[in-house]
């Protein structure tokens, strides 16, 4: 099998390719830039690479028709959400997540290749407290970012046959920036921090959403799917005091409750932000286990993994 994997430079599609080496599996990897950059290590960095900009439609159709993969695994995506509310930046988001998603589609059906997208809870409308299902189609986003990533799911559904549509929310990885860093970084600075407690999810760990792709990817069991790691809902609020707990516990004394103190905040509370943020994240994933996956691992164990690796 070789897999066709975009957005190689970013948290998830660094992973995805290092998950798929390990296994042995030919993979090809792919990004906007000419080549790969210099602070991707692991296997990533020796698997072939194709600098391709998505939003190009006779290259996308070029080159997957030039690699013939048996699937493609479509991380490339434009993620910076309030950004993506700014006018100027609004056709560069739906060229990418839109448009470039619907290049990838086409060129799949064109070699008949399988594709794998991946999509967020911002689909939705962020209301209530009941866990949005895969097969849901109550769609409502609240913002730019998820009407455009709704367009890219439309994309594919209408273009192919043999798909995957994986929904996530709360990204973390070790290639690029996140709200675990974040944390980590203003919690050096800072005695007390204001967190919202009434935007309610999971957080996804790439390391661990990479196992579950690649698993997919050699499967056949098509169709829309939920993914973050198990061990309930949280809100961010739990999340940095959970963040800076295990920090605190790994000898940085500065993450302490006796350094730092986190105060739980509404959203109206903490103040606007430049895109409408969902209250309620909550995926349901059960649809994983029935059609015979294996579930991420508790966040509180991914989260453990992850600052080991990086602090």
């Amino acid at each position: 099998m070789k897999v066709f994997v975009t957005g190689v430079g970013g948290q998830l599609g660094y992973d995805v390719v290092n998950e798929l080496i390990g296994r042995g599996v030919s993979c090809v990897g792919s990004d906007v830039a000419p080549s790969y950059s210099g602070t991707l290590g692991g296997a990533a960095a020796q698997a072939p690479y194709e600098p391709l900009d998505i939003t190009d439609e006779a290259a996308v159709m070029e080159t997957i028709q030039r690699i013939r993969p048996d699937a493609v695994i479509h991380c490339a995506a434009w993620t910076a959400v309030d950004l993506a509310e700014d006018e100027d930046k609004k056709e560069t988001v739906r060229r990418v997540n839109a448009e470039g998603t619907e290049h990838v589609a086409r060129a799949c059906a064109a070699v008949d290749a399988k594709m794998i997208y991946i999509s967020t809870d911002y689909v939705f409308d962020g209301q209530g407290t009941k866990a949005w299902q895969p097969d849901c189609e109550a769609y409502a986003p609240l913002n730019y970012y998820g009407q455009t990533k709704l367009d890219g799911e439309r994309a594919v559904a209408g273009n192919l046959n043999r798909y995957f549509i994986v929904r996530i929310a709360w990204v973390f990885g070790k290639n690029g920036n996140n709200f675990i860093r974040t944390m980590l970084k203003v919690g050096k600075d800072h005695e007390q921090l204001r967190v919202v407690d009434d935007q309610i999810g999971t957080p996804t760990y790439t390391y661990d959403l990479a196992a579950l792709l690649a698993d997919m990817v050699q499967s056949e069991k098509y169709g829309y799917y939920h993914a973050s790691n198990e061990g309930g809902y949280i809100s961010w609020y739990d999340f940095a005091v959970e963040i800076f707990r295990q920090a605190a516990a790994l000898g940085h004394e500065e993450y302490d409750g006796d350094h730092l103190e986190v105060q739980p905040v509404t959203t109206e509370e903490y103040g606007a932000s430049k895109a409408r943020r969902p209250k309620n994240s909550r995926l349901d994933k059960s649809k994983l286990r029935e059609q015979g996956f294996t579930p991420l691992p508790d966040w509180r164990d991914a989260l453990q993994r992850y600052l080991r690796d990086i602090m």
